[in-house]
């Protein structure tokens, strides 16, 4: 398993969100549809602050359309190397405040699966276009992978960020964010997990995740190696934090692990 040696996790880790314009378009210069520099697009910032813990609920499978008590192990995938490239919403997956067991986060989980080559590219504020400073987006990281020669399985974690930035304001739309990230990607295949947060209003509002939902439905039907995991519809309620849009301990336990069970759905192995 490979974690990136410059990833750090503070000691006690909650994701809280703020709205500024400190966000550049990485590839404008090659496009005249990318996002302006001056675009006043949501970023999220790490603080040192308790997580919210403390939900219960029934566990959904990690099939979207049935129900059952997730068992990773029960399942293996032919994706022996996988890249997970993560907005915040993945920095819990890996934080060992949020879930001290290691064999809940999410490099134990792939490896239960069968995965022996794991590259961690997570990173809170990411998007695909959108990044900060010294930041690379999604579509770069993947350029990055491809470069050092990446062949393997990718997934996704994206389009809680681009959504944000999108709804407010961000000129590029949500399917050519798509089209940049599997131009950068090629022909791996790639399980792509969906959006949800349960706020009402603001640029982070539930709406603007369902059109990023509807967005990425449309882009698996042009690219045959897009399959999208419906996690938008197996999350449950009390697994969100206090800020609607990132989890609990318990609803990272279960992202983790139902995340894990969908690739080895999806891609199983011969």
């Amino acid at each position: 398993m490979t974690l990136p040696p410059a990833f750090a996790i503070p000691a006690v880790l909650v994701v809280v969100l703020a709205v500024v314009g400190a966000w550049v378009d990485a590839s404008r210069s090659s496009s005249a549809d990318a996002t302006p520099a001056t675009a006043q697009a949501p970023i999220v910032a790490t603080v040192s602050t308790p997580a919210p813990t403390g939900s219960s609920g029934a566990v959904p499978s990690a099939a979207p359309t049935t129900a059952a008590v997730v068992d990773p192990g029960d399942g293996r995938t032919s994706c022996t190397s996988v890249v997970h490239v993560g907005d915040s919403t993945s920095v819990g997956l890996v934080s060992a405040d949020h879930l001290p067991d290691p064999a809940t986060r999410i490099d134990a989980r792939y490896a239960a699966v069968g995965v022996t080559d794991f590259h961690a590219e997570i990173s809170g504020a990411r998007s695909t276009v959108e990044r900060l400073q010294g930041q690379e987006n999604a579509v770069e990281v993947a350029e990055r992978l491809r470069a050092e020669g990446f062949e393997g399985c990718w997934v996704l974690a994206l389009g809680t960020t681009d959504a944000a930035n999108i709804a407010a304001g961000a000129s590029m739309p949500a399917d050519r964010r798509i089209d940049r990230m599997m131009a950068a990607i090629g022909n791996d295949p790639v399980l792509w997990v969906d959006v949800k947060t349960l706020r009402t209003d603001g640029p982070w509002a539930d709406p603007s995740m369902r059109a990023w939902n509807e967005a990425l439905a449309a882009a698996a039907a042009r690219y045959p190696n897009i399959k999208v995991y419906d996690w938008a519809g197996v999350v449950q309620d009390a697994w969100f934090g206090a800020d609607r849009i990132h989890y609990t301990t318990e609803g990272y336990a279960e992202r983790a692990a139902l995340i894990a069970d969908a690739l080895a759905t999806t891609y199983p192995a011969a």
